[in-house]
């Protein structure tokens, strides 16, 4: 017996499965805010050397501002007074005559003097990670990522050894004591290992509750939750920017993005432990208890009745229950190993896509809080759109689509001139919204690849590969300054393989879950469910065919 039978009799997306959703949705509201909250507080204001010490004679006399930084500061190329560097002594001829290409400058004295019209206080102003520093100031965008890249693989194999419930609570309070705590960082340092944590802990949220959720509902909603947890991400991407506005002070902004996982914690209670886990490791009981309020709450008990732990016990026979699984499961099987290289493959290229897009848009003309908003919002209609594809096309197609999508905008902004700012944003807005439906499917696509025994292993891994994407991302950004279009070059060919690659996976539309990793291997198709009829489709190997027909 599948347990899409089981799940479909008592509703498999209910009043149940429409609570654990709400639930997921507030952790995972704070998600995006994190990613981005480096833009914000990260920020560097525009600045100038202090000017302070050198008025103590009053050597300024009745000089206004502007002569003061005249006399003191040179002047960049385009204009504008210098960040990094003054002059050892007024030069009080400059009043007349503005040439200071020949004279002598030094670093930065006595500090920096900050615009603060935007910002209250970010990183930068805090503890001056400007002009020499600057690099530790980029730095907290990647030692986020790092932690959120082995916390990906962390809370993956976690999750499959403990439950997922268990995991989601440890991720909730990690995150929220480890964000609070580098909210009150007394040196970078200190912040910069609180933020590694950070991501170390929230980075669980988001592989644990897109499983649960998937595990829970029916073939027929599969999409749907996917989609649902998606647009948490939107919705995360487009209040970030209104919350930054309200909020300029990078302590209390980092706390106010970080207070909706003390709500997490107190509704996590109500969140249900994944019944497809428990059986899968022989915990019928508790997945009978679970069930059975599954049953109640969508209104089904007339057939809560007939689940007992002796009928769980008939739904996986094919394994052991008492075996712990891990990392290496990935790996041990031909066609497991294979799996596990297709799908690390696309993840990568995903997160490569979609932030190297992200990272490079330009031509927007907007201040910070606008642009990042334009960010989220453009996001909004490729994720709807993927709602629909997904069952008209396939998960693999419209993976396959997105990616090429996002390859093509790439390959047209290379050859696109550079003054026709106008259409090149254009297409790379358009580059970006397939490559948000990229990583939509990639999500939903991959829980249903991995067998329920090694999906949060599964999951967490290919986070970990997408997260090493996104720490990449900026790295092929900078090789502009070997070739211009060398980024938008390497960006391209990254999506165009990934796309390649995505035609290799099986499909997994209208197919129940695999629940062993002997189903991948024997290359069993699950069965689809139509309204009360079940449905045998027809078995195909999961090895790749010439045709690339190969459904799972």
């Amino acid at each position: 017996m599948k347990f899409e039978h089981l799940l479909s009799d008592i509703n498999g997306f209910g009043r149940f499965q429409i609570m654990i959703i709400i639930i997921s949705f507030i952790a995972r509201f704070t998600l995006p805010c994190h990613f981005m909250l480096g833009n914000f507080i990260a920020a560097v204001p525009s600045h100038h050397c202090d000017l302070s010490a050198l008025d103590d004679e009053g050597v300024f006399g009745n000089l206004t501002q502007e002569q003061r930084l005249t006399v003191s500061i040179p002047v960049q190329e385009d204009g504008t007074p210098s960040s990094c560097k003054m002059f050892p002594e007024p030069q009080f001829h400059l009043l007349s005559n503005s040439n200071d290409s020949d004279l002598a400058t030094v670093p930065c004295q006595n500090g920096w003097v900050y615009d603060n019209s935007t910002f209250k206080s970010t990183l930068a102003t805090e503890w001056d990670l400007v002009c020499d520093q600057k690099g530790q100031n980029k730095a907290t965008a990647t030692i986020f990522f790092m932690g959120v890249m082995f916390g990906a693989m962390t809370f993956g194999s976690l999750s499959d050894r403990f439950g997922r419930k268990i995991m989601l609570l440890v991720s909730y309070i990690s995150g929220m004591l480890f964000g609070i705590a580098s909210a009150f960082s007394t040196s970078f340092i200190m912040f910069a290992a609180l933020r590694f944590f950070t991501g170390f802990g929230i980075t669980g949220i988001v592989i644990v509750s897109s499983v649960l959720s998937v595990e829970w509902v029916d073939i027929e909603h599969r999409k749907l939750v996917g989609v649902i947890d998606s647009l948490s991400w939107t919705f995360g991407n487009s209040m970030i920017p209104a919350i930054a506005y309200c909020v300029n002070d990078w302590r209390q902004l980092t706390i106010v993005v970080t207070s909706p996982l003390a709500l997490a914690i107190l509704s996590w209670r109500w969140i249900p432990e994944s019944a497809r886990w428990l059986i899968a490791n022989g915990q019928f009981e508790k997945a009978n208890f679970y069930l059975q309020q599954c049953a109640q709450m969508n209104q089904k008990q007339e057939l809560a009745s007939k689940i007992t732990p002796e009928t769980l016990s008939s739904i996986i026979v094919t394994e052991r229950k008492d075996r712990t699984y891990s990392y290496l499961d990935l790996v041990r099987t031909p066609k497991m190993r294979r799996l596990a290289l297709l799908t690390g493959i696309v993840w990568y290229g995903v997160a490569s896509t979609y932030y190297g897009i992200s990272f490079n848009i330009t031509g927007f003309g907007l201040n910070i809080y606008l642009t990042q908003f334009v960010y989220g919002a453009i996001e909004l209609p490729a994720k709807l759109s993927v709602y629909y594809l997904l069952d008209k096309v396939g998960r693999r197609n419209t993976e396959v689509g997105s990616l090429l999508g996002a390859g093509i905008c790439l390959a047209i902004n290379i050859f696109l001139p550079r003054d026709m700012s106008v259409l090149r944003t254009v297409v790379a807005v358009l580059g970006k919204g397939c490559s948000a439906a990229s990583f939509t499917t990639v999500v939903l696509y991959s829980s249903e690849l991995f067998p329920t025994v090694v999906r949060q292993n599964g999951m967490g891994y290919n986070s970990s590969m997408g997260r090493l994407g996104v720490s990449l991302a900026p790295l092929i950004l900078l090789l502009d300054e070997v070739w211009r279009d060398l980024p938008q070059v390497l960006l391209c060919s990254i999506a165009l393989l990934a796309s390649l690659v995505a035609r290799m996976l099986p499909e997994t539309r209208d197919r129940c879950l695999p629940e062993t990793i002997q189903d991948i291997e024997d290359g069993q198709t699950g069965k689809s469910l139509a309204g009360s009829q079940v449905v045998e489709t027809t078995e195909i190997p999961l090895k790749s065919k010439a045709n690339d027909e190969v459904e799972n």
